[in-house]
C-alpha cells in the first residue's frame, strides 16, 4: 500500500475520532458540556493524538529502518561477500537497489515482463537499456547474480511495505477503539492531551539535537579511518595536493585552506565596509519610508541561491576583471577565475548578512545614550563614531565573524569563479580552490569508500566544520555579552 494512502487513511480516522470521542464525552454527560472535567474539544485532540502519534511513529521509523534491513538481508546473499570490500558492496547494492525500482517501475509501465521481476532471467544488456529508457541509469551491466539479488530486494520490500500498512492501520484502530472507550464525563482529557503535546514538542527539539551528533559522528568516524590510512602529518602540513585514484597521493590541506581564507579574506573586504555603513546609514539617518525599501530590497540578496552567484561571478565578473588585469589590460590576470573573482562575488552575497545583522544590533543601542550623547553638544556623526559604533562594537564583531563563517563555508561560487587549482601563492588574480570545492570534487562519481582519496573528503570537511564551529562560538559568545550589558 503506498505511503501516501495510509497517511491519508489515518488522518481521515483521526478526524472521525475527534468527532467520535467528542460526541461521546458529551453523551455521557447528558449533552451538558459544563458535566465534562475538560472542553469537548480536548476530548476530540485526545482521539486525534492516540490514533496519529504512535501510527506516524511507527510509520517514520519503519521508512528509515526498513531499507537498511533489507540492505542488509540481500547484502548477505551476494556472491563471494567474503572477498568483497565495502566500497564494493556500496556499490553494488546501489546498483541493486536502482535495478529493483526499475523492474517495480518497467512491470508498471509494460515495459518489462513480470516474470522477469519475479524470478525468471533476462539479457542483462536489454535490462540495462530498458532502465535507461525508464530513467533509471545503472552503474554497470547486469548479471544474473544482480538480478537475482534485485527480484530478492524488490520481494522484501514489497513484503516490507504490506507488514508496514497492517501494523500502521492496525495501530491507528487501537488509538481510534482506546480512545473512544475513555472519552467519559471523567477522563482527565486536558491533562492527557497536555501531556502529550509536551511529548511531542520534547521529541521535535530532540531532532535537532540528535541530527547535529548523527553528523558529527558521520564525520569523525570517516576521519579516524582516513587517518588509519593517511598520515595526519603529512594531511596538515603538507604544503601539496596532488590526489590520485590509482595510488602515491598527496593529500595537504595547507593550499585548500589557504585558498579558502584568502578567499573570504577579500569576501569580508568588500562586505563588511558595504554592509556596516549601509547599516549605518539604515538605522541612524533614513527616513522610514525609505528604511521599508531599502532595507527588504537589500535583503533580497540573501534570498538569491548561490549557483546564480556562481553564474554571475563565471560570466561577468570573471570577464571584467580580465578586460582590466588580464592580457589586454595590466597582464596580471591569466584567466577569468581567480581568486579576486570569488571574493569580489562572494562579498556582494555577504552584504544583507553584515547590514542586516549590524543593523539590528546598532537599533539595540538604548535611545539614552543617543540622547545624551547629542545633549552634551556632539553632532549626529560624531555620535555615530564615538557613541553608537563604540557600544555596538562587540556585536557587530560578532556579525563579521557569523559572516566569515558563512563564506567559508561556500561552495559553488568558489566552483564557477575561483577555478579548481589547489597551490599557494599570493597573487589574487590566479585560480585557487578552497576546501568545500575539493569535498565535491573527491566525492563526485562512484568510487571506493575504503580509498584515502575518497576518505580524505571527510578530513576536509571536520576540519572545516571544526574552523567554522569555532568561530560561531566565539561569535555567538560576542554577541551574548554584547545583549546582557543592556537587558
Amino acid at each position: 500500500m503506498p505511503v501516501l494512502w495510509i497517511v491519508l487513511i489515518v488522518f481521515a480516522a483521526a478526524a472521525i475520532g475527534y468527532a467520535v470521542a467528542r460526541n461521546r464525552a458529551l453523551a455521557s454527560a447528558g449533552g451538558n458540556a459544563r458535566g465534562l472535567h475538560s472542553l469537548p474539544s480536548y476530548y476530540g485532540w485526545n482521539a486525534v493524538l492516540m490514533v496519529v502519534a504512535p501510527s506516524m511513529l511507527v510509520l517514520a521509523a519503519w521508512l528509515i529502518v526498513a531499507p537498511v534491513v533489507i540492505g542488509w538481508s540481500v547484502a548477505a546473499d551476494l556472491p563471494n561477500r567474503d572477498a568483497m570490500r565495502s566500497g564494493d558492496v556500496s556499490l553494488a547494492m546501489s546498483d541493486i537497489g536502482k535495478l529493483a525500482q526499475c523492474l517495480t517501475v518497467g512491470v508498471r509501465e509494460g515495459a518489462i515482463p513480470p516474470e522477469v521481476a519475479r524470478g525468471a532471467s533476462l539479457e542483462g544488456t536489454d535490462i540495462r537499456e530498458t532502465c535507461a529508457d525508464l530513467g533509471i541509469a545503472l552503474g554497470s551491466d547486469v548479471t544474473r547474480e544482480t538480478l537475482t539479488s534485485a527480484q530478492a530486494y524488490r520481494a522484501k520490500t514489497a513484503t516490507s511495505a504490506l507488514a508496514m500498512g497492517i501494523a500502521v492501520l492496525a495501530l491507528a484502530a487501537l488509538g481510534f477503539g482506546y480512545a473512544a472507550m475513555r472519552s467519559n464525563k471523567d477522563f482527565r482529557a486536558r491533562n492527557v492531551v497536555e501531556r502529550g503535546v509536551l511529548v511531542l514538542l520534547v521529541m521535535a527539539a530532540s531532532i535537532a539535537i540528535l541530527t547535529t551528533i548523527g553528523i558529527v559522528l558521520s564525520l569523525i568516524f570517516n576521519t579516524v579511518a582516513f587517518f588509519r590510512l593517511y598520515p595526519a602529518a603529512e594531511f596538515f602540513f603538507s604544503p601539496t595536493w596532488n590526489p590520485s585514484f590509482g595510488g602515491g597521493s598527496t593529500l595537504g590541506i595547507l593550499p585548500l585552506l589557504w585558498g579558502t581564507l584568502y578567499i573570504s579574506l577579500i569576501a569580508l573586504v568588500v562586505a563588511v565596509p558595504i554592509g556596516l555603513f549601509t547599516a549605518i546609514y539604515l538605522s541612524e539617518y533614513a527616513g522610514p519610508r525609505l528604511r521599508a525599501v531599502a532595507k527588504p530590497a537589500i535583503e533580497v540578496l540573501a534570498g538569491i541561491p548561490t549557483i546564480v552567484y556562481g553564474l554571475f561571478a563565471l560570466l561577468t565578473v570573471g570577464p571584467m576583471l580580465m578586460a582590466v588585469f588580464g592580457r589586454d589590460g595590466i597582464g596580471w590576470m591569466q584567466e577569468a577565475s581567480s581568486v579576486m573573482t570569488a571574493g569580489l562575488v562572494m562579498g556582494i552575497m555577504l552584504i544583507p548578512f553584515v547590514s542586516s545583522l549590524s543593523d539590528d544590533i546598532i537599533n539595540a543601542v538604548p535611545q539614552s545614550l543617543r540622547d545624551g550623547s547629542l545633549a552634551l553638544g556632539a553632532t549626529p556623526s560624531e555620535t555615530v563614531r564615538q557613541v553608537i559604533l563604540r557600544a555596538a562594537l562587540p556585536g557587530i564583531v560578532g556579525a563579521i565573524l557569523l559572516a566569515a563563517s558563512r563564506a567559508i563555508g561556500e561552495t559553488m561560487i568558489v566552483v564557477l569563479g575561483a577555478g579548481a587549482a589547489a597551490r599557494l601563492s599570493l597573487n589574487p588574480f590566479e585560480a585557487m580552490t578552497t576546501v568545500t570545492a575539493k569535498i565535491v570534487s573527491q566525492l563526485t562519481g562512484d568510487d571506493d569508500f575504503a580509498s584515502p582519496e575518497v576518505l580524505v573528503a571527510f578530513a576536509l570537511g571536520t576540519t572545516l566544520f571544526v574552523i567554522t564551529l569555532c568561530m560561531n562560538v566565539g561569535a555567538l559568545y560576542i554577541v551574548r555579552k554584547y545583549r546582557e550589558q543592556y537587558e
